[in-house]
């Protein structure tokens, strides 16, 4: 179109074709904006296509998730059996066995004379442990009335501790299914077959459910003690692992010291849950993973988890593995670590000049101007918790990693994974106090099995102890 058609038009033919353009321009920009949108998404998705794969060497996957590889078919086989200089292990002699079987021959098999007086040299011994047939023994408790013939007052006899009348299962066969449920993670049903084909005992499922809420019940309250030991610790190592409960996701927290353990399951994982749990208590370390909620804890000072660093560092090196920024940290990390674990054998000059030198190294590292998106973010993080990277070369007391909240959450994953999760609330929140009880005894080599009983007195057997 001209500029002369453009004077020959009207007024409101102009107006209409100007209200033509427009609209035709809005629908174009709406257009050109969903194209924008499109071709974004298609190169991230290229670009993810491009990432290395996700493992648990450089991420927070569990190595159950990584893809596994065949062997070579033509790879060098190892030799089975203990390594060369190893030194053979037998078992020791009891030195007080239970039962003690004579060999000792009676007739000669050849002449048929009488050997039982005859001088016996000892030629051979032997120890065979084994268990007993296993089968379970019922008591009778018979408690009598009687009236003094004087005072005519009604006499009844307390039973003893084991052998209340309330009672309708012994200590141990009690411990014995919380230990089932609790600890090797059994079904109601297994635990039934257990109980059935190890012990000879028929219990319903109603009749466990009994006994576990029996044991949560006392458990929640033997755990406030730990609570209020943690709330007093000076150096906590905390993390945070998902559960399912009641179909919901859940998260159970761990907080741990030198002399307790706490296992708590909420429904959520933000800061409240370690600020319910501390209350106004100010630890002087708090040992975390680097999440959110766990850099907001009370403390003087935070210490971050290195291993965590080390992976997050190794999905850069993958990605770029010709940029060196993300190797030399890592380098330095691990010398850290190295640093830290032979303090013992490096003289404290030397260790001091050694520590100053690697922060020295590291800050120059933090200042480096970077390309890549990953290694800038992780680079913005250590600048951030700057102060929170070298804290164990400071005070030997605290770890550079938190391995030892992942121990104690690694009990926890297999029961999610072989469980399912909970039915309810009741039996998450028994869960964490029956595992707090339980790590927080492991800590003086208690016994699992031993805590778990104590819950429910003194055993019935044997009579009159």
């Amino acid at each position: 179109m001209t500029r002369n058609d453009l004077t020959q038009m009207s007024h409101d033919e102009l107006i209409d074709l100007v209200l033509a353009n427009f609209h035709e321009s809005v629908k174009l920009a709406e257009q050109n904006s969903q194209l924008r949108a499109e071709i974004e998404a298609l190169r991230m998705k290229l670009d993810k296509g491009k990432k290395p794969p996700t493992n648990s060497s450089n991420s927070s996957q569990p190595p159950s998730r990584d893809q596994k590889g065949n062997l070579a078919p033509k790879r060098k086989k190892h030799k089975h059996g203990p390594a060369h200089g190893h030194i053979k292990q037998e078992r020791e002699f009891v030195v007080d066995p239970d039962h003690v079987v004579e060999l000792k021959p009676q007739v000669c098999q050849q002449c048929q004379a009488d050997l039982s007086q005859a001088e016996m040299v000892l030629v051979d011994i032997t120890q065979i442990t084994e268990v007993p047939a296993a089968k379970a023994e019922v008591i009778e408790v018979r408690q009598y009335k009687a009236d003094c013939a004087c005072c005519g007052a009604s006499q009844v006899v307390a039973p003893p501790a084991g052998l209340e009348m309330a009672r309708r299962f012994g200590a141990r066969l009690e411990a014995t299914v919380v230990y089932y449920r609790q600890e090797q993670h059994m079904s109601y049903v297994r635990t039934q077959a257990a109980l059935r084909n190890l012990h000879a005992v028929e219990i319903s499922q109603g009749g466990i459910d009994k006994i576990m809420q029996r044991a949560v019940k006392k458990a929640l309250q033997e755990v406030k003690t730990i609570e209020a030991e943690i709330r007093q610790s000076a150096l906590i190592y905390s993390d945070e692992t998902g559960g399912r409960v009641d179909g919901n996701t859940w998260w159970q927290w761990v907080f741990s010291s030198a002399t307790a353990v706490l296992h708590v399951l909420r429904f959520n994982r933000s800061y409240d849950v370690i600020r319910e749990v501390m209350g106004k208590h100010r630890t002087q370390f708090w040992v975390s993973d680097c999440f959110g909620p766990q850099m907001k804890a009370r403390s003087k000072k935070h210490q971050i988890c290195l291993s965590h660093q080390i992976r997050n560092l190794q999905a850069v090196v993958e990605r770029y593995p010709k940029v060196f920024w993300a190797r030399q940290v890592q380098c330095l990390l691990r010398y850290a670590i190295h640093l830290h674990n032979h303090r013992q054998d490096i003289p404290a000059k030397t260790f001091s000049n050694r520590v100053k030198r690697l922060e020295k190294i590291f800050d120059k590292l933090l200042n480096q101007e970077l390309e890549q998106p990953e290694a800038r973010r992780l680079q913005r993080r250590y600048q951030k918790f700057r102060n929170a990277i070298f804290v164990f070369l400071h005070h030997p007391d605290v770890s550079p990693t938190n391995n030892i909240s992942e121990r104690y959450l690694r009990p926890a994953v297999i029961h999610r994974k072989v469980t399912g999760g909970f039915r309810s609330g009741w039996g998450a929140q028994g869960y964490a106090a029956l595992k707090s009880l339980i790590d927080t005894a492991a800590l003086t080599g208690g016994s699992p099995y031993v805590v778990i009983q104590n819950l429910f007195g003194t055993p019935a057997l044997p009579l009159g102890v």
